[in-house]
């Protein structure tokens, strides 16, 4: 839909498909934004569990169908669903993941939008003489932080999956973009590394896991997680106590938020109105997973 066509509405359906979802500030920062642009946003989160094939073919019909300007797609759909779109855009195409799809004309056009999120993050931590960055996890939001580093040229990406066919498929698929090492350990991953992404959900709330040991990180290096719930993960807090520097999952979910917010409409949101949204809703889970 035009801009014209949104100032004129004033109404903007999206919404989130995936599992589990309830904790998501998505709708937060997406009703928030629409509303600072005086649109009349509803972002619907549509949880569905298990689903296959058929099931995923549903809703995105259902998408397709019932006005919905666009969705965003997350855990464990965003491979799943890249054959059941009618199109990808060129950076979703080479890495076989989507998180944003959008309604165009009938179409179901599918984007990455945490790779242009994730690169926006990241690269005030990346040296300009040089980058030794691993990535641990090879799944979707993994596969899209590798292609925003290879993006960004970074000269020594190395990926590291408990999986390791997963990694090898990543590394093919990143073989014309740059390239990367596939490591056959964290330990492998991390020696000599400047930088450490972890793609992976170990340290989401209820987990309290670490990616890689303590014992791995330093002050030399900065340390990034895409888990934002909570923002300081038991990875970020030890690279904290090293003395490294760090990088939460707020600007990601951030960045990739906006980027899929103007797919959506065509307008661009304000960055500060959703990170004002995000922090309200982290400050009120916190509150709320101390007093329980």
């Amino acid at each position: 839909m035009s801009k014209r066509g949104y100032a004129a509405s004033k109404k903007l359906l999206t919404g989130l498909i995936g599992a589990p979802i309830a904790h998501s500030a998505s709708p937060a920062m997406h009703e928030r934004a629409a509303e600072a642009l005086g649109l009349r946003g509803h972002y619907q989160l549509i949880e569905v569990a298990g689903a296959d094939a058929a099931g995923l073919r549903m809703m995105l019909e259902g998408v397709r169908r019932l006005g919905f300007a666009g969705v965003n797609v997350t855990y464990p759909y965003k491979e799943a669903v890249v054959a059941l779109l009618d199109e990808l855009a060129p950076g979703a195409a080479a890495m076989g993941a989507v998180n944003t799809v959008v309604v165009r004309d009938g179409r179901l056009i599918g984007h990455n939008t945490d790779t242009t999120g994730f690169a926006r993050a990241v690269a005030p931590l990346l040296a300009p003489s040089g980058n030794a960055v691993a990535v641990i996890g090879t799944g979707g939001v993994g596969k899209a932080i590798a292609f925003a580093l290879a993006s960004l040229k970074v000269s020594g990406l190395r990926i590291f999956d408990s999986e390791t066919a997963r990694a090898e498929k990543l590394a093919s698929l990143l073989a014309r973009h740059g390239g990367a090492t596939v490591a056959k350990s964290v330990e492998d991953a991390l020696d000599g590394a400047t930088g450490l992404v972890n793609g992976t959900p170990v340290g989401m709330l209820p987990n309290r896991g670490m990616p890689v040991p303590a014992a791995l990180l330093h002050e030399k290096m900065w340390v990034a997680d895409a888990v934002y719930s909570p923002l300081i993960t038991p990875l970020l807090a030890a690279a904290q106590a090293k003395g490294a520097r760090i990088m939460t999952g707020r600007e990601l979910a951030i960045y990739q938020a906006a980027d899929a917010f103007e797919l959506f409409t065509g307008l661009a949101p304000s960055t500060e109105v959703m990170g004002e949204a995000f922090d309200e809703v982290m400050a009120a889970r916190s509150a709320a997973y101390h007093a329980a």
